[in-house]
């Protein structure tokens, strides 16, 4: 039977149909529709009837033909607009893909990576099971973590796709970062670099050096930029940037001063500088500020701060003893004659053979001018401000007392001024904590991946699985008495609480976060005792090891327990996790 005017008429349907769908499922707006029709073989007479039109022909060459031979057929090129001046927003470069979050993401796994943009749906949901897989185990290797052959060489098979590099795989998280920090009045997005070694695994390919040997230690160098609230909880990363070291550049550190900061490493830090910036942009009601160490003491960086319209601010601890003022004094002979202005307190953590302490510093501050090095003179002058912290009175045993010097773009008239950012710098150390999280707890340098690709991808999800267990680390102790059901799920308190009771009936209510946070710490080995103050990361990863194989067990039983308990949660969600 024939149908007159029936392939336009379909054509139609689906365009207008698409305009809807499309944006629902990959959170993005269609302008424009594109299809070929092979010459020779088809006339595109429904194409025309629908009004698509015609803009060029192929030249038969195809994505594999790198020779140039043209061996495929040649085929007209149709386009069909969705919008009034759709040609126009498309070379503007308008068109930047929103990312529609759920108003109540399945889980935390949803929360963060459920806006990933992977152009198939079965891709974003391996990522969603790929994340719950390393959530729910994050000390083991992949196929442990997966537990079936099957999802292990799905999960394989997912990190060996080119498309899946670091950025794409963790732009949701930094939608998600971006909502977090919006909530807040301050935000310290703190960068730090840490070395990835892999020297146990030298077949990896596309290593590179990251020790002062050449044919030394091999790995991958990760430089990222976290978001802390004031005080001191994770909110999530802003950036990252991951890259192996060209061996070939070895020894050559000469060089640098002849090479533009952008074709140096350390224009990692303008450029997550950069990222701060957008976010900045984006969350207009909150004051950012990049916090770095020694390294980023870059007058680029300075430059680059000073001379953003409305960006976010900087501290940074200072490393090169800078001229200063027309008088050509040195930065730290300057700031040290300046008076005390007064004294702080701040805690010390324990690190290595150093315990942990409350230091007494002694505060001065001082405006002043930095002039640039001799070999940027076409840098102008700079003016920000100098706070000089020196420990006072140090323990025996200390070998070296505490002496900061901090730069900062923001204005100080006050002690009061100064001693709040030599607080906001002291929260620079939940980085390192985060790293440690994500190389301890994760154990992202014991996996045999075979390629740096293949690292970059599982360490994107890594990156979120570590924060995830510190974010839970603070929460618990930012707001202890909200419900757990704010981070764990129904059938996770119930079988978390029915194994520590060793009752098969749990209460009514769920206990606080806390509570539950403590009880998930315990399966790690936290013993709770009175000087034990609260769980750290790593009785928490630890715990989930186990909480993980106690809610499934949970979720297997109850209905055999309780057959007439349809409404459990545990029956509604079976494939949770």
């Amino acid at each position: 039977m024939t149908v007159k005017n029936l392939a336009s008429h379909v054509l139609a349907l689906a365009a207008k149909q698409l305009k809807s769908d499309w944006p629902a499922q990959y959170a993005i707006e269609p302008l424009l529709l594109e299809t070929f029709v092979e010459q020779g073989r088809f006339s595109g007479t429904c194409y025309q009837a629908a009004n698509w039109q015609c803009v060029g022909q192929t030249t038969g060459r195809g994505r594999q033909d790198k020779a140039n031979r043209h061996s495929l057929a040649v085929k007209d090129v149709y386009v069909y607009p969705l919008r009034d001046q759709a040609r126009t927003l498309l070379s503007a470069a308008t068109v930047r893909r929103q990312a529609t979050l759920k108003a109540t993401p399945e889980d935390w796994a949803d929360e963060e990576f459920g806006a990933a943009r992977l152009g198939d749906q079965r891709r974003q949901k391996r990522l969603l099971t790929i994340a719950r897989y390393f959530y729910a185990h994050p000390q083991s290797n992949i196929p442990q973590a997966c537990g079936t052959r099957a999802k292990t060489k799905a999960t394989y098979r997912f990190f060996d796709d080119e498309k899946h590099s670091m950025n794409n795989l963790l732009a949701s998280h930094y939608e998600a970062t971006q909502q977090r920090c919006c909530q807040q009045q301050l935000v310290l997005a703190v960068q730090d670099t840490t070395a990835l070694n892999y020297s146990t695994h030298p077949a990896t390919e596309n290593l590179g050096p990251i020790s002062s040997s050449k044919d030394g230690v091999i790995g991958l160098m990760l430089h990222d930029t976290m978001a802390f609230n004031d005080d001191g909880t994770p909110l999530g990363l802003v950036a990252a940037q991951i890259w192996a070291r060209d061996a070939d550049d070895f020894g050559k550190k000469y060089r640098r001063h002849q090479l533009p900061i952008e074709q140096k490493e350390s224009y990692k830090w303008l450029k997550s500088y950069q990222a701060v910036a957008e976010l900045q942009a984006k969350c207009p009601a909150t004051m950012l500020v990049s916090v770095g160490d020694r390294e980023a003491d870059i007058y680029e960086l300075f430059d680059l701060a000073l001379g953003t319209p409305n960006g976010p601010q900087l501290l940074i601890r200072a490393r090169h003893d800078r001229i200063v003022n027309e008088e050509n004094q040195h930065l730290w002979d300057y700031v040290q004659r300046q008076a005390v202005s007064g004294f702080q307190e701040i805690h010390v953590p324990r690190q290595k053979n150093r315990q942990a302490r409350v230091a007494q510093l002694e505060i001065r501050f001082a405006q002043v001018e930095l002039k640039p090095p001799a070999n940027k003179n076409h840098l102008k002058p700079l003016t920000v401000w100098a706070i000089l912290a020196q420990e006072t009175n140090c323990p025996d045993g200390v070998k070296e007392p505490l002496q900061w010097l901090l730069l900062t773009t923001i204005e100080l008239t006050t002690f009061e001024q100064a001693s709040i950012k030599l607080s906001w710098y002291t929260g620079r150390w939940g980085i390192e904590v985060y790293h440690r999280t994500l190389k301890t707890g994760c154990k992202i340098e014991e996996g045999q991946l075979g390629s740096a690709d293949r690292i970059e991808a599982c360490l994107a999800i890594d990156l979120v699985v570590a924060w995830r267990i510190y974010y839970l680390t603070k929460l618990g102790r930012e707001v202890p008495d909200v419900p757990c059901t704010v981070f764990f799920d129904d059938a996770e308190w119930k079988a978390l609480v029915a194994y520590k009771t060793q009752q098969l009936l749990v209460p009514d209510h769920p206990p606080t976060l806390r509570e539950a946070t403590r009880l998930l710490a315990s399966l790690g080995g936290f013993l709770g005792r009175k000087g034990d103050g609260e769980p750290g990361t790593k009785s928490l990863w630890l715990g989930f090891q186990r909480l993980d194989d106690l809610t499934m067990m949970w979720k297997i039983m109850v209905p055999h327990l309780n057959p007439k308990n349809n409404a459990s949660p545990c029956v509604q969600y079976p494939r949770y996790g």
